[in-house]
């Protein structure tokens, strides 16, 4: 407890009891928080957020669409939306400022449904896709993870980077959009140049 001042410690612990009152089995959730839709949100134990962080399930139907797992940490800033469905899987570590989103103002995939320019982009009708990030994976700061897209377990995803298109499991992957640059060799248990 040397690490933290009288007035931090202070702080912590009206934390604590706010966040027993919030959710009982989440670890810390550090104040201040947006959390909107609650009923449509399923959080585990071990849950731990810093602060300004903003979590929201605007359900298309009348069920759960944010789905979170054990262990799971998220710092400061970070903004997760469901209208369909987000299932993040446990000890998921989400560095700060990150946007997790399976939705948009419109669609823009080159077919009929396509939103039209001139409808301003709030009228835009929501376009959603499932995400889903798997178990054990890393996002570092200022990562964005888009509508349909799965990242798979234990990878690992660069600062900066926005992950457009689906990635596999164990590999560290960076860039906009993001691309696999390692991935891990289970033989050699080392982390490997993908050429």
């Amino acid at each position: 407890m040397k690490k933290y001042s009288l007035s931090q410690l202070l702080y912590l612990i009206y934390c604590k009891i706010r966040t027993y009152l919030t959710f009982s089995k989440a670890r810390i959730i550090r104040f201040p928080i947006d959390i909107r839709g609650k009923k449509f949100i399923k959080i585990d134990e071990g849950f731990t957020t810093g602060v300004g962080c903003r979590i929201e399930a605007y359900p298309q139907e009348n069920n759960k669409t944010l789905f979170i797992g054990k262990n799971f940490q998220m710092n400061d800033y970070v903004h997760i939306t469901a209208i369909k469905s987000v299932n993040i899987g446990n000890n998921v570590l989400l560095a700060s400022k990150i946007y997790i989103s399976d939705c948009a103002h419109g669609s823009y995939a080159g077919n009929e449904h396509d939103s039209h320019p001139d409808t301003p982009p709030d009228q835009r009708p929501l376009f959603s896709k499932s995400v889903v990030i798997e178990d054990n994976v890393w996002l570092g700061e200022f990562v964005s993870v888009l509508p349909g897209v799965t990242i798979g377990k234990g990878t690992i995803v660069g600062a900066n980077s926005v992950v457009s298109k689906s990635l596999p499991p164990y590999v560290i992957a960076v860039g906009s959009p993001a691309k696999p640059i390692k991935c891990y060799n289970f033989e050699s248990q080392r982390w490997e140049k993908i050429c």
